[in-house]
């Protein structure tokens, strides 16, 4: 029988947090990017796909919390 406090549970969790928030974010970035060099607005589509990435990160952060709290 483990205990819910576990400190792997925690391990887990914080390296869940980070792996969605870097990689969403720099998804968003690198997508950006990407649209910047196509349609020619240099800042415009990194400034929207890092406020993207950011804002799905903290949604997948947030849901990923929830998940573990639960006890599923």
């Amino acid at each position: 029988m483990t205990s819910r406090k576990s400190p792997f549970r925690a391990m887990a969790l914080y390296s869940s947090i980070l792996a969605q928030l870097t990689g969403s974010i720099l998804i968003g970035i690198f997508a950006g990017r990407w649209l910047d060099g196509k349609w020619n607005t240099d800042p415009l589509c990194l400034i929207i796909g890092l406020l993207l990435g950011l804002t799905i990160g903290i949604f997948l952060m947030l849901r990923s919390v929830r998940y573990f709290n639960s006890g599923d």
